[in-house]
């Protein structure tokens, strides 16, 4: 997909309204920045005609402004009642997070979205609401209510993904399931939460790069893709697997940091809910490939070049190789 010069505007705007949130000194500020940056996404989605990104734009437009809706109400009532001010804020910034029990939206959206507008929604438009969040981590109450998010987040984002069979609404929920991660690392310390967004940002990129280059969008996509190139039986596992924090790839290093974080914290609990989740995340990685890799033994030994070049894309090669950092740095793993 080629966007128009004037969507570099609109891209602006929309990081533009992201660190006004992140900087701000008020609610009412944060809630300008998160303004500036629903309308400028707007206009990222509908890129062009299309009754299914018109769909998308109008439930995002629809449910982010509810959300703030709720948070400029919210912060409203701060003087009246401060603490039932604190949990509507946090609620709302929950609903623009897309975390359970109100992530309903989430997948819906990301489904009508092209690849580069859905990795938009999936990192860049998490970063403001996640900085917010970390800024309510100051009483027992609104901790306990984001810890109980978040592990209805791992729950959700793990069991929401077994039975799809399109890859968009599978990141989607892999997302939610990722976000339970975040949010309790951002109960404990304020780093470590950022430290593992950073990581994740990496790896759903590289698996968005593989799966926009290759225009796929479902399972049979990538089953039909398989008889043309040798390389995608190497590629789509290596990133998928990255995603799903299997050792020793890349996206199993903010994982091992988490795990001996909650460790020292002895969040025993927590930490078996959030890694019988990401076990059954990698069940519905491995699902989308094993397939592939079967009906690909014939292919490899007939097939010995690829179709395009363009598979060969720098980008493209080097972002899916550093998800093999692990093996060739394993020393990161008994840090």
């Amino acid at each position: 997909m080629i966007f128009p010069i004037q969507y570099l505007l609109f891209f602006s705007t929309l990081l533009t309204g992201t660190l006004l949130s992140i900087s701000s000194t008020s609610w009412f500020g944060a809630w300008l920045g998160l303004e500036l940056n629903l309308l400028s996404f707007i206009p990222l989605i509908t890129t062009k005609l299309c009754p299914y990104l018109s769909e998308a734009a109008i439930k995002y437009f629809l449910v982010q402004a509810l959300a703030s809706t709720i948070l400029i109400m919210s912060s409203s009532l701060y003087l009246a009642t401060p603490d039932f001010s604190y949990n509507l804020i946090l609620i709302s910034l929950m609903i623009k997070l897309g975390a359970a029990p109100v992530h309903f939206w989430f997948p819906q959206v990301i489904e009508g979205l092209s690849w580069p507008q859905a990795f938009i929604l999936l990192t860049i438009q998490k970063v403001a609401p996640m900085f917010l969040i970390s800024y309510l981590t100051f009483t027992p109450l609104l901790t306990f209510m984001i810890t109980l998010m978040a592990l209805l987040s791992s729950l959700v984002g793990a069991l929401g993904g077994l039975n799809v069979m399109k890859l968009r609404k599978l990141m989607a929920f892999s997302s939610i399931n990722h976000m339970s991660w975040m949010l309790i690392a951002m109960s404990i310390n304020d780093m470590m939460w950022l430290v593992y967004f950073l990581f994740y940002s990496f790896t759903s990129g590289a698996v968005v790069i593989l799966l926009y280059s290759t225009k796929t969008y479902s399972m049979s996509n990538i089953l039909n893709q398989n008889n043309k190139n040798t390389i995608l039986p190497l590629l789509i596992p290596m990133n998928l697997l990255s995603l799903g924090g299997l050792p020793p790839f890349l996206g199993f290093i903010p994982k091992w940091i988490m795990i001996q974080l909650f460790s020292s914290k002895m969040m025993i609990f927590i930490l078996m809910t959030l890694l019988l989740s990401s076990l059954i995340t990698l069940y519905f990685y491995l699902r989308l490939f094993i397939p592939m890799i079967l009906l690909s033994f014939s292919s490899l030994t007939s097939n010995l070049k690829l179709s395009s070049s363009f598979y060969y894309s720098p980008i493209l090669i080097s972002s899916s190789f550093l998800n093999l950092f692990g093996i060739f740095f394993p020393i990161m793993f008994m840090i």
